[in-house]
């Protein structure tokens, strides 16, 4: 049945196509077409859809493509998808590629880490070879031990194929010995400047007097800190690079410092740990990468790693840089985290206020949705703002299809039918699935029933309203007179309910309230993504009466 809410929305969508101006005949055209039962009232039809195109078009282009990001981002997808669908090629690919995922194990992976594992996967799957899965843990100071299980476990629910595991902290003598060997050559050196004097040495170009120590010098110094003779910031291993270099962050690097902290996988046997850059490019070469994608961020440290393959003569992999993606309303940061879940303020991981892979999970998002947004968002150098919009409306497409509708009523209120015979209503799982079951439940005579009080308390007296599958009421008070078991001519507002027997629910929502109600009694044998209808997707459990609200 054709609303005033379709209209608009047609309307919408054709002035959003057109560069903000709908044609009444176009939009005509939509209605028609969508609504056979609209054409024994298509003149009065035509006149309300005039008035609705004038208002719309009167907004102009900017505030049409706004009120399209926010009341319909599906627009905005469909429009997307045409511009990019298809990841760029790859440069200078042989046979097959070797790509690597290097994320830290400070945590569980978060949906800012998907678009690396998924820009990457994508890319092993198109052309073949090996997507190495890499545990940056040389850090031992920012470590969480959950780390080690539940990154393989995000990543495998996202779908992303890792060929190998490797972990950093299982290397250490790989990296002593190309240490020993940049000595060697003259291309490092064990510097015991205090860390500010030697970062005012670097910003006037200037040596740090370590500097032109020999490289037997060196080795020697080198040796006593591994074996523990020196304390934190004592000392550190840097790599000579260019002092007159127009960036100081890229002039000589510090490649080892000093940890007094015990690792959770090697405890104190070490404690002169490498910087990033410097395992990074070690392994990069061992692992035989032949192509590095990630975020721009990373620029500055992609010029220091190309030093140390310069002094091995060894081939660099080919270098990708993606803009950064911000990504609002998100809790993100491990620090921030943990201190919440030390606190009680977060329940673990996956509690559902924060982005984390498992809390997304835990929601009620469909992996698939991942792989769209960030495949359709592409490998651009520019900075953007992630859009939970469009991604709401593509995990809708995913999970639509799957989700098995039912009601539920929030803070409900009871109301009393007048009717003398029992009702049976029989509503469809899915409404759009010509093979769908229904579920059926009998209305006793003169039974009460649960509705919404913000549907009921703002309907005056006397006036009618629908019941979703059940009949058309009059509403009297409290009580309400049966006008039709089946729905009559009359357009009515619909409104959903439940019936006696229903069982308490309570939806848990990422803003951190909760919505208490009843859901009909068949949700009880349900578990996984339902749309609950007119009040959105969650992901419930029935038989706990609980849900994780998902989006609208």
């Amino acid at each position: 049945m054709l609303t005033d809410d379709d209209i608009r929305k047609i309307a919408v969508k054709n002035a959003y196509e057109h560069d903000g101006k709908a044609e009444v005949g176009s939009v005509m055209s939509r209605i028609l077409g969508s609504f056979p039962e609209a054409r024994k009232d298509a003149s009065s039809i035509s006149k309300q859809v005039s008035l609705v195109v004038k208002e719309i078009n009167s907004l102009g282009s900017e505030k049409i493509v706004s009120m399209v990001a926010k009341e319909y981002p599906e627009f905005m997808v469909k429009v997307v998808r045409k511009q990019e669908h298809r990841l760029p090629d790859l440069r200078n690919v042989g046979k097959s590629v070797v790509m690597r995922l290097a994320p830290s194990p400070s945590g569980p992976l978060h949906i800012g880490h998907s678009r690396m594992s998924i820009l990457n996967d994508e890319y092993v799957k198109r052309y073949g070879g090996e997507l190495v899965l890499r545990i940056e843990d040389t850090n031992p100071e920012n470590i969480d031990p959950i780390a080690y299980e539940q990154i393989p476990r995000d990543l495998q629910w996202l779908g992303v194929n890792v060929s190998q595991m490797v972990i950093q902290s299982d290397r250490m003598e790989i990296y002593y010995n190309h240490a020993r060997s940049l000595i060697n050559s003259g291309h490092a050196y064990v510097c015991f400047c205090k860390q500010e004097e030697f970062r005012k040495l670097k910003l006037k170009s200037e040596a740090c007097p370590h500097r032109n120590s020999t490289p037997r010098e060196n080795m020697e110094s080198f040796e006593k800190i591994i074996h523990g003779e020196y304390s934190k910031g004592t000392a550190t291993l840097v790599v000579k690079t260019d002092l007159n270099h127009p960036n100081p962050s890229i002039r000589d690097w510090i490649a080892f410092r000093i940890v007094d902290a015990p690792h959770p996988r090697t405890g104190r046997r070490y404690k002169f740990y490498p910087m990033m850059n410097f395992s990074v490019a070690v392994d990069d070469h061992l692992l035989g990468l032949t192509h590095v994608i990630r975020g721009k961020d990373h620029l500055n440290n992609t010029e220091k790693q190309k030093y140390i393959f310069q002094y091995n003569n060894w081939k660099l992999p080919e270098y990708y840089h993606y803009g950064l993606i911000n990504i609002p309303d998100t809790v993100l940061k491990t620090s921030i985290i943990k201190k919440g879940i030390v606190s009680g303020e977060y329940s673990g991981w996956d509690d559902i206020r924060l982005g984390t892979l498992m809390a997304l999970k835990k929601r009620g998002y469909a992996p698939e949705t991942f792989r769209r947004y960030w495949i359709e968002s592409g490998m651009r150098e520019i900075d953007a703002e992630f859009s939970w919009d469009i991604f709401n409306s593509m995990n809708k497409e995913n999970v639509d299809k799957e989700a098995k509708r039912f009601f539920f009523v929030h803070n409900p209120m009871e109301i009393k039918l007048d009717n003398e015979a029992p009702m049976i209503s029989k509503i469809p799982y899915h409404p759009g699935n010509p093979h769908t079951d229904f579920r059926e439940y009998e209305i006793g005579s003169m039974a009460s029933i649960f509705v919404d009080p913000t549907d009921w308390t703002t309907l005056d007296d006397g006036k009618h309203i629908r019941l979703k599958d059940l009949c058309d009421l009059e509403k009297i008070g409290n009580n309400g007179k049966i006008l039709s078991i089946k729905p009559g001519k009359e357009k009515l507002k619909i409104i959903h309910w439940a019936p006696q027997g229903s069982l308490k629910f309570r939806i848990f929502k990422p803003d951190g309230t909760v919505d208490d109600g009843v859901s009909e009694p068949l949700i009880s044998s349900y578990s996984g993504v339902a749309q609950l209808e007119r009040y959105g997707y969650a992901n419930v459990n029935g038989e706990t009466g609980t849900g994780y609200f998902l989006h609208k």
